[in-house]
């Protein structure tokens, strides 16, 4: 199951894969039958010899990135990382490479990038939770919080907005050569 909101060429390659995509709304509620998290659950229960990985609240995600996401970055960087931007969805990347590199150096700072509309930002801020709107970047922001984001490894969360996102991807491309999606356009805007 995947939301309307992503790129047709991600839906197309899940399909050329041999994938059957099901696109379903992003602008219902989590709980909504016709929302991507209750249709995957849905097959989870009837198709016969089914896995529902469950990204959000699998405690596997975040272990991937401490055990192997993190240490890529602190060997790559030879211990000399600072801080570390990143865009917050699951909460599974950002939160298991913050714990591995802050055990490394509890000095490096973590900033994550939360595109308006999504809960993150005004939760880690004044510990309330506001309303989900739609927005149009993909794979970063919630309407849930997933167990595997622990906001006590993150130092601070900077909002984005969907075009200071998409110019900062188109930017990238143009005076880096680096093709990214809008979650690295988001990213880059949080850093700077």
């Amino acid at each position: 199951t995947i939301t309307d909101k992503q790129s047709r060429e991600k839906i197309n390659l899940l399909k050329a894969l041999g994938a059957e995509v099901i696109v379903c709304p992003t602008a219902v509620a989590p709980d909504d039958p016709r929302s991507y998290y209750s249709v995957a659950k849905k097959l989870a229960r009837e198709i016969p010899n089914s896995y529902y990985p469950n990204q959000y609240d699998n405690p596997a995600n975040p272990l991937a990135h401490y055990s192997i996401t993190g240490p890529e970055i602190w060997e790559d960087s030879e211990g000399k990382v600072t801080h570390f931007v990143a865009g917050m969805g699951t909460g599974g990347t950002i939160s298991g490479i913050s714990k591995y590199l802050k055990e490394k150096n509890k000095k490096v700072r973590v900033i994550g990038a939360d595109p308006i509309g999504s809960l993150y930002y005004e939760f880690f801020h004044t510990g309330k939770i506001g309303e989900a709107k739609t927005y149009k970047i993909e794979g970063i922001g919630e309407d849930i919080f997933p167990a595997c984001m622990d906001f006590n490894t993150v130092d601070d969360v900077k909002r984005v907005t969907d075009k200071d996102s998409f110019l900062m991807t188109r930017k990238l491309a143009r005076l880096e050569g680096i093709f990214a999606g809008g979650s690295t356009g988001s990213a880059m805007c949080a850093a700077m």
